[in-house]
C-alpha cells in the first residue's frame, strides 16, 4: 500500500519558469518541506528525475525500503516527482530511490536540495527546518554602502577547517567556536570582509570544498545550518562583511549524487567535451538545459537570502567560458560562429550575475578568472558578464615572480612590477593573494621570499605595502599575515605558535597596521576603478630598483615610493606637487614590525624641479622597504 499522499508546492507558473530556466528560487518547491495537509504535520518531497520510471523515498522511517513510499510523476511532462509523507519529523534520515526508464539499475541519491546532510562519509539527506533569528540588521541596512566600489574591501580568505584546531589538535572549531575567535581575530586584524572557502557540502574533505555535492547546505562538519547562520551573524554584528566560494563549474562522479541521476545526464552534459573537466576528474554543468541554470541560480540566491551572505566568489570562471579550456586539438568543436566560448555557459553567467543584483543589492558577485576575457565586470546591458569585482591574477603573478628573485636582478626585471598598471582600470580588480599561491610544493608565501630571515619579512612586507596601495581592493589568505612556514595542509592547523617569534609577530602588526591605515585613507580606496586615482611619479629608476606613485582621493593624496633592494638609500630625491611639510604615515622598515628603523622624521619639500614636479623631497628609503606619506596639515 503506496503511504505517500498527492500533493503539490508547485503552480503553473512555477512550472512554466522552471522549464524557461527562469525560476530562482526552487529551493522553496523541491527537496523536502513540513507542511500540514487535512490537519496531518508531515513532509511534502520534490525531485527532478525525468527519465525515471518510478521513484521511492527511503529512509530511516521505513527502513530504507521504499515500496510503501512512491512520489507521483506529475502529469505536466515536467518531470517533477511529487508527494506527502505523514508524522514525519525533523532529522529524519532520506534518499531518493530511483528506477530508470534506460536501464534496470536502481539508483540511491541524495536529494539535491537538500538542507542539511549526515556528516561525511555517510551520504543520507536529513531534514532540517531551522527557525533562526537574525540579529544583523543595521548591517543589512548598510552593505550596499560597505560594500560599494569606492569603499575598502580587505578580505581574510580562510578555510574554515583547517583555521584553528581544538586544544588537543585533533578536531577542527564548530561553527559556534568560530564565531567568538573569528570575530576577535578579524576584528584585531582590521579585516572588512571574510571569505570562506566553499562550506557547501562536499565528501572529499581534502577537495577543499571546490567538490560539491550539496549546493543548498552548509557542511555538517562543523555544525547545523542554525549554526552556520549564527556564524554569519556575529560578524555582521561586528561590522565584518561574509563572502562564499560557490563553485557552478563543475562537480564530483560520487554514486549518491548528481551524477547519473536519473540514468542520463541530468545535470552534467552528455557530450564529454563540454561535461567532463580533465583537470579535475569531474562533470561540468549542463548550461544548455534550462532547469539546471534554474538549479544553479537557485543555489545562488539561496546562499545569498537564506545567509545573509554579502557576496559569492565564483570558481573557476575560465574554465567555463572556454571550450577548449585544458583540451587540446580534436578534443572540442567551436560554437556556431567558429570561435571557442562556450557561448550557453556566458549566457548563464550573465543570468546569474543580473537576477542576484536585481534581488540582493548591495551585494557583490566575484570572479575568479585568469584570462583576458572582455568585459568581466561590465554590465550585462553593456554586453559584459556583469560581475562585480574579478581577481587580478596577473598582478599576483607578477609579483610573486619579482619578489621571488634575488635583489640582485631586480633590475634587470624591474617593470614587471609595473606591468600591472598598463590593465588596472580595464576591469574592478581584487588584488588576490590566495589559497592557490601556498600550496602543491608552491611554498608559504613567507619561503617564496629571497634571502636571510630578515630579507624574507622585508620583502613580505614591502610585498604587503605595494598590494595595498596598488589600485584595486585586497585579499589575504590565512597565515599570510604572520608568515605561515609550511604549506597550507588542510588537515593542519595554523601555526599559531610562530607569533611567539618576533619576526611573525612583526608582520602581523604591520598588516594590521595596514589594513587600519587603508581603512582610513580615502586616497587608498576612493578612485580605486578610476585612473584619476593612480599617477606615476617615476617607474623608471630601474638602476636604483626604486619606484614612485600617487594615490589620489578628491580631497587627499598619498605619495608612496618603495625600495627593491636591501641596502639604504639616503638623499633620495623625488618629485612632488607641492611645497609643504610631509609626514611619514606608514614605514615598512619600523622596529616594531621587525625592521631596522630607518625612517624619515622631517619631510620639507623644495623648490628643486624634479621627475617633471615643480617641487622634491629628500627621503632616506629603507632596504626592502617602502614608505607612504602625506601631507602635514597642522
Amino acid at each position: 500500500m503506496n503511504k505517500v499522499l498527492p500533493h503539490s508546492l508547485f503552480s503553473d507558473f512555477d512550472i512554466e519558469l522552471f522549464s524557461a530556466g527562469k525560476h530562482y528560487r526552487l529551493f522553496e518547491k523541491f527537496g523536502a518541506h513540513q507542511i500540514e495537509r487535512k490537519g496531518i504535520s508531515g513532509l511534502y518531497f520534490a525531485v527532478y528525475a525525468p527519465a525515471a520510471r518510478e521513484v521511492r523515498v527511503i529512509g530511516d522511517f521505513n527502513y530504507w525500503d521504499g515500496q510503501d513510499h512512491i512520489l507521483s510523476v506529475r502529469w505536466d511532462g515536467s518531470g517533477i516527482w511529487e508527494g506527502f509523507i505523514p508524522d514525519l519529523q525533523i532529522g529524519c534520515l532520506y534518499k531518493y530511490q530511483i528506477l530508470s526508464h534506460h536501464d534496470e539499475k536502481v539508483r540511491e541519491k541524495a536529494d539535491p536540495y537538500s538542507r542539511y546532510y549526515e556528516v561525511p562519509p555517510k551520504t543520507a539527506s536529513s531534514f532540517w527546518d531551522d527557525q533562526y533569528s537574525w540579529q544583523d540588521a543595521n548591517w543589512m541596512k548598510s552593505r550596499s554602502d560597505k560594500n560599494a566600489l569606492d569603499k575598502p574591501y580587505a578580505v581574510y580568505e580562510m578555510h574554515i577547517g583547517s583555521w584553528k584546531k581544538s586544544e588537543d589538535g585533533k578536531r577542527s572549531l564548530s561553527y559556534r567556536e568560530l564565531a567568538s575567535e573569528l570575530v576577535d581575530y578579524v576584528k584585531s586584524m582590521h579585516y572588512t570582509h571574510v571569505e570562506f572557502l566553499p562550506v557547501m557540502e562536499h565528501p572529499y574533505y581534502p577537495s577543499w570544498g571546490y567538490l560539491c555535492t550539496g549546493y543548498f547546505a552548509p557542511t555538517s562538519r562543523f555544525g547545523t545550518p542554525e549554526d552556520f547562520k549564527y556564524l554569519v551573524d556575529q560578524l555582521h554584528q561586528n561590522d565584518i562583511g561574509v563572502i562564499l566560494d560557490w563553485v557552478p563549474a563543475h562537480f564530483p562522479s560520487d554514486e549518491f549524487a548528481l551524477a547519473d541521476f536519473d540514468g542520463t545526464c541530468l545535470y552534467e552534459h552528455p557530450d564529454k567535451a563540454k561535461g567532463f573537466h580533465p583537470d579535475w576528474n569531474s562533470l561540468i554543468f549542463n548550461y544548455e538545459r534550462a532547469q539546471i541554470r534554474s538549479f544553479l541560480i537557485s543555489s545562488a540566491h539561496f546562499w545569498l537570502y537564506e545567509f545573509h551572505i554579502d557576496g559569492l566568489r565564483v570558481d573557476a570562471v575560465a574554465s567555463m567560458l572556454y571550450l577548449d579550456y585544458s583540451r587540446e586539438e580534436g578534443e572540442w568543436s567551436p560554437n556556431e560562429f567558429g570561435g571557442n566560448e562556450y557561448l550557453a555557459a556566458s549566457n548563464f553567467l550573465k543570468e546569474l550575475n543580473a537576477s542576484v543584483y536585481q534581488s540582493f543589492p548591495g551585494i557583490h558577485m566575484i570572479a575568479e578568472e585568469s584570462t583576458a576575457f572582455d568585459g568581466v565586470t561590465r554590465p550585462v546591458d553593456h554586453n559584459g558578464l556583469g560581475f562585480g569585482l574579478k581577481w587580478m591574477m596577473g598582478w599576483m603573478n607578477d609579483s610573486l615572480e619579482f619578489f621571488s628573485r634575488d635583489p640582485i636582478h631586480r633590475s634587470h626585471h624591474h617593470y614587471d612590477i609595473s606591468r600591472s598598471l598598463t590593465y588596472a582600470f580595464t576591469e574592478n580588480y581584487i588584488l588576490p593573494l590566495s589559497h592557490d599561491e601556498v600550496v602543491h610544493g608552491k611554498r608559504s608565501l613567507i619561503y617564496k621570499m629571497p634571502g636571510d630571515e630578515w630579507q624574507r619579512f622585508a620583502n613580505m612586507r614591502l610585498l604587503f605595502l605595494l598590494m595595498y596601495t596598488h589600485p584595486g581592493q585586497k585579499l589575504l589568505f590565512m597565515g599570510a599575515d604572520f608568515g605561515q612556514t609550511e604549506e597550507w595542509n588542510v588537515d593542519k592547523s595554523l601555526d599559531w605558535h610562530l607569533l611567539n617569534f618576533d619576526c611573525h609577530k612583526g608582520l602581523q602588526k604591520f598588516v594590521s597596521a595596514l589594513n587600519l591605515l587603508y581603512k582610513n585613507q580615502t586616497s587608498l580606496y576612493e578612485n580605486n576603478y578610476r585612473d584619476n586615482g593612480f599617477e606615476w611619479i617615476d617607474f623608471h629608476d630601474n638602476q636604483n630598483s626604486v619606484i614612485s606613485f600617487i594615490r589620489k582621493s578628491q580631497k587627499e593624496y598619498l605619495i608612496i615610493v618603495c625600495n627593491f633592494v636591501p641596502e639604504i638609500k639616503e638623499n633620495y630625491r623625488v618629485g612632488v606637487p607641492e611645497l609643504c611639510e610631509y609626514e611619514e604615515l606608514m614605514n615598512s622598515d619600523d622596529a616594531s614590525y621587525f625592521g631596522s628603523h630607518v625612517k624619515n622624521d622631517f619631510i620639507k619639500s623644495v623648490e628643486i624641479p624634479w621627475q617633471g614636479r615643480p617641487h622634491s623631497i629628500n627621503v632616506s628609503l629603507p632596504p626592502l622597504g617602502g614608505i607612504i606619506l602625506k601631507k602635514k596639515t597642522s
